[in-house]
């Protein structure tokens, strides 16, 4: 997948300590056949340009830095201040700077601060792409000549964003799902914050997480696969063929994804463990804790363990955690799920066998109410096991 030069432009600001964006005149491109010299900005974008100690310098602020263009090639240009004029130019484009020229009245200049001295500037010559840039930030073509209000872009529209850069990033078609799931959390951080939550609300986190890997997932299958989709296949047997790779990585996916997300709320916790911890007979619980070694030692009280299994939907599959521990076997047996849902009838089975379902606590309203006050949430599986931990 490729982003076009509106999309880096919209990147750039968004990853950017400051943007700035205004339209190309006449007299910025030299159409009017008296050319300035370089781009006059805006008042507004002088706290972006200088720096107050700058700006307070004997004579006209002058300052060197450094523009990357188009995330193409770098200059060596200069910005001035000219107090009396109340005027900031951009100036030294050096020889055949491609765009300053009378064609190129009317485009959009976008300009972005990285650091006091590192900046980058593009270029928006299409109504398409002046269109998707103004848009995104909720700017009218009357609003330009300022600083960009980064707060105007809607969550939706920077999920997408940053959706499509991690897909450009990458240099395999699908990444490692431990990749997926670290970028789906990225991403979810970047857009809607609250890291916190890992502490305060992990049953909330955890959900948030899995959806936007969902996201993730399905956007980049589209951008693998919707173009052979769309135009279609030549024989039922590419059908399957394509069908059976989409379905078989899915299912893989989804497997790990919440062994990977769990990871990270027990690490953002400080809880010790290990994962995929070998027990007897090479039988492997997702997770154990406080570690692998601690189980093995005999010398550890069993109350000082836990294991807890991972299963994205669990209602014919939990019987396979009751022996992954012989140490444990009358110890509870831990299952965290996003199943949504069991019945009584199987409720009662698993506290038979003394299995507690872990579920975020806002699934176990599709839970019989009758049952509910059997399951844990995940905040108390977390604090639970600091407890044990002493943590």
């Amino acid at each position: 997948m490729t982003i076009g030069y509106a999309g880096q432009a919209i990147e750039s600001v968004l990853n950017s300590e400051k943007g700035f964006c205004k339209f190309l005149s006449a007299n910025d491109t030299g159409a009017t056949g008296g050319h300035q010299a370089g781009i006059l900005i805006s008042k507004s974008a002088v706290e972006m340009m200088f720096s107050r100690q700058e700006l307070e310098q004997d004579g006209i602020p002058k300052k060197t830095v450094k523009i990357r263009w188009q995330d193409d090639f770098e200059t060596e240009s200069s910005f001035t201040y000219y107090e009396s004029k109340n005027e900031l130019r951009i100036t030294r484009f050096g020889r055949g700077f491609p765009f300053l020229k009378p064609e190129r009245t009317g485009a959009l200049f976008v300009f972005t601060q990285q650091t006091n001295t590192d900046y980058c500037g593009y270029f928006l010559e299409t109504d398409e792409e002046i269109e998707e840039f103004l848009d995104t930030f909720g700017i009218s073509p009357t609003e330009t000549n300022s600083l960009i209000d980064i707060r105007k872009v809607s969550s939706e529209t920077q999920e997408k964003l940053a959706i499509q850069e991690f897909i450009s990033s990458l240099d395999v078609d699908f990444p490692a799902s431990d990749v997926m799931s670290a970028a789906a959390r990225t991403i979810e951080e970047k857009v809607y914050d609250h890291i916190e939550y890992i502490l305060t609300n992990p049953d909330e986190k955890i959900i948030s997480w899995t959806n936007m890997e969902y996201t993730l997932f399905r956007a980049l299958e589209y951008a693998r696969y919707g173009e052979i989709i769309t135009k279609g296949f030549q024989s039922v047997d590419e059908f399957v063929r394509v069908a059976n790779a989409v379905l078989n990585r899915r299912k893989s996916r989804a497997g790990k994804s919440l062994e990977h997300h769990l990871a990270a709320i027990f690490d953002g916790n400080g809880i010790e463990y290990s994962a995929q911890a070998v027990t007897e007979g090479n039988k492997k619980p997702d997770f154990m804790f406080p570690s692998q070694e601690a189980y093995h030692d005999y010398t550890v009280s069993t109350d000082c363990i836990i294991s807890l299994a991972a299963k994205t939907t669990c209602k014919d599959r939990w019987r396979q955690v009751l022996n992954e521990a012989d140490r444990l076997r009358d110890k509870a047996k831990y299952l965290c799920t996003l199943q949504q849902g069991i019945s009584g009838a199987q409720m009662d089975e698993m506290q038979a066998e003394n299995v507690i379902l872990v579920v975020p606590k806002p699934y176990i309203v599709t839970y019989p109410k009758e049952c509910r006050d059997r399951i844990w949430t995940l905040a108390r599986f977390v604090q639970y096991v600091k407890t044990i931990e002493g943590k």
